[in-house]
């Protein structure tokens, strides 16, 4: 989707001058002894950061209460794929500092992956608006600030808001996610593996919550009990608790978000028509009062990359740059095998090309093996108004490398827009710590109109793919169809499971030409049996098919 189908033109004057190339420095030139010697340790810090390759301008540096612009602090391009933090308390400037990294990174050709959770981020697609707070901060710090859109898909989870719905099947959403999102304990998630396990043996395609439903209750029955037998069968209390998780869940208005079209996370890795990367953006809003339900889904999104995407090693510039916002919502009361899963995604991902970046308040919101992981990190201003304030304090100041600050006094004095950040070298090595006055986003910062909004999703080549949701056959219409034998409607014995004939074998050069579709993409991977796939599952227990 290019700038101008998303943006709305800026009603105050913005700068006009072109662009400089990518890795282009973007401070003016100064003429020689103009600028003023910096300080021996503030020399040493910006010496960190003097990367050769390309880079992502962040700010200038901050010197005993002096922004010195002439000592750029940067992140290194390559580099965005060993992953980061972004921290701060409330207020302190962290989605600008997202913006200001997604802006560039698209720039610079990387797609970017953000979760809206405020509906605040939406503006990236229009140029920003001059004021004096922007016009102010770019001559601080040596910035060319030009009003400038980037081209954005916006997504909705379940359709629930102005985006191109993001769905996923129950099946590939898988049990362990699952279980987090209704909150069961280990021996209620060991159980409904065991019905995911029966669903896929017998190619009871778990589409949407009916469909699991339609099976826990078959299994609870008499004439399922004996199914599970064998491998430890399913008791009829842990069978009630699922259907009662279940039923709330889809109380709470829930069911939209699982179903067909599912959502093919390949779509997160495109570019614009002109090179930059697409910033896709999942608007939460709507579902913000449901964190367990949105954090565990961008934890869907992650996993099923991680098991699509092939193995790239160190690359020149990263394949996608994920962003996962509020992620202390992840975190809490998880498992400890749940956590497992997590670190070893977010250890193995990095050489599939993806980078992911934290967003939450303090450092010890995420589990020492997962932060252990997380090299690039910018720590805008904590609070310490309470003893638990203070202890959070001083565990975010132990996180950090030997610093020439005293970082406990300078974590609680920052302004908005500033923070410490400590980066990896092109040679993978920790920078020296910086106090960073950053540099301002080009686009507006702000949402956009919701009317341009809406015309946006709705020009989108992606919207006729996945807007309309479809409600195929599949394990519920099968466990509940009349029996062949013309008797009362009813569940179907295992007998007859396994009788149900396979799907015909289609037409080469017919099978090629659907398979090119787009809404074959989308189904492909909810199919089941009927076409011939085996269903195995990841470390998160989501759902992969193969031929």
């Amino acid at each position: 989707m290019s700038d101008s189908e998303t943006a709305p033109s800026a009603t105050t004057e913005a700068v006009t001058e072109p662009l400089p190339p990518a890795n282009a420095p973007t401070s003016p030139p100064r003429a020689p002894g103009s600028a003023p010697a910096l300080p021996q340790q503030a020399l040493e810090i910006a010496s960190g950061y003097a990367f050769t390759g390309p880079a992502l301008d962040l700010g200038a540096l901050l010197w005993d209460g002096t922004c010195l612009p002439d000592a750029q602090i940067r992140i290194p391009l390559p580099m965005l794929n060993r992953h980061g933090l972004v921290a701060g308390a409330t207020g302190t400037g962290k989605t600008k500092t997202l913006q200001l990294i997604a802006e560039q990174l698209s720039a610079q050709g990387v797609p970017v992956f953000l979760a809206d959770v405020k509906g605040d981020v939406s503006g990236i697609s229009a140029p920003g608006a001059v004021n004096d707070r922007v016009t102010a901060r770019a001559a601080e710090v040596h910035q060319r600030w030009t009003a400038t859109g980037f081209p954005a898909e916006f997504y909705a989870l379940g359709g629930l808001g102005h985006g191109i719905p993001v769905r996923a099947t129950i099946t590939s959403f898988g049990p362990v996610l699952l279980s987090k999102v209704l909150q069961l304990n280990q021996t209620q998630e060991q159980s409904l593996g065991l019905v995911f396990h029966y669903a896929d043996q017998k190619g009871l395609e778990l589409v949407d919550l009916k469909d699991l439903r339609a099976v826990v209750a078959f299994l609870a029955s008499d004439e399922g009990k004996a199914e599970l037998k064998g491998i430890g069968g399913l008791s009829t209390a842990t069978a009630g608790v699922i259907l009662r998780s279940l039923t709330a869940f889809e109380a709470q208005g829930m069911a939209d978000f699982f179903g067909e079209p599912e959502f093919d996370t390949a779509e997160l890795l495109r570019t614009a028509p002109d090179g930059r990367g697409l910033v896709s953006l999942l608007e939460l809003p709507a579902v913000q009062d449901r964190p367990q339900l949105f954090s565990t889904f961008l934890m869907w999104l992650l996993a099923d990359l991680f098991h699509d995407l092939p193995e790239v090693g160190d690359a020149d510039k990263p394949k996608l740059v994920f962003f996962f916002d509020e992620a202390h919502l992840l975190f809490n009361d998880a498992s400890k095998a749940f956590l497992d899963a997590i670190t070893q995604t977010v250890r193995l991902i990095r050489s599939k090309g993806v980078g992911v970046f934290f967003v939450t308040q303090t450092p010890k919101d995420v589990p020492a093996d997962v932060l252990a992981q997380l090299g690039n990190r910018i720590q805008h201003a904590l609070r310490a108004f309470t003893p638990d304030d203070q202890k959070a304090l001083k565990a975010t100041v132990k996180t950090f490398p030997n610093s020439a600050y005293d970082l406990e006094e300078l974590l609680t004095g920052l302004g908005t827009g500033e923070a410490v950040v400590t980066v990896l070298s092109e040679k993978g090595a920790p920078t020296p710590v910086a106090a960073t006055r950053l540099r301002a986003p080009e686009s507006l910062m702000g949402p956009v109109d919701a009317t341009a909004l809406d015309g946006a999703v709705r020009s989108s080549g992606l919207y006729a793919r996945y807007a309309q949701a479809v409600d195929r056959e599949s394990a519920y219409e099968k466990l509940t169809a009349p029996k062949p034998s013309g008797g009362a409607g009813g569940a179907k014995g295992p007998d007859e499971l396994r009788a149900t004939p396979k799907a015909p074998e289609e037409d080469p050069s017919l099978v090629q030409q659907v398979v090119g579709s787009g809404m074959f993409k989308s189904l492909a991977r909810s199919l089941g049996t009927q076409i011939g796939r085996e269903i195995t599952r990841s470390l998160f227990g989501t759902a992969r098919r193969r031929r």
